[in-house]
């Protein structure tokens, strides 16, 4: 299982509605709305890189709202 955190800036008054439309994508553990120079952190899981991409492309990437994603894979050192 692959996992990453996906930060995400949003258009000014959406990080609400933004998180609450991504936490209910499968796929999605965890979305919240935070401070600072992004609105929404994401964690999110899949079985490769490959379906995690696509997660994010074609899932995530296309809620209203969201204007840039940085997606970060978790590696275990």
């Amino acid at each position: 299982m692959v996992q990453a955190y996906i930060l995400i800036q949003t258009e000014v008054g959406k990080a609400a509605d933004v998180a609450q439309t991504i936490d209910k994508i499968p796929g999605v553990t965890q979305a919240d709305d935070v401070t600072g120079p992004y609105d929404v952190i994401v964690k999110a899981e899949a079985p490769n890189m490959d379906d995690l991409g696509r997660l994010v492309v074609a899932r995530i990437q296309v809620v209203t709202g969201i204007t840039r994603t940085l997606t970060c894979p978790i590696v275990h050192l």
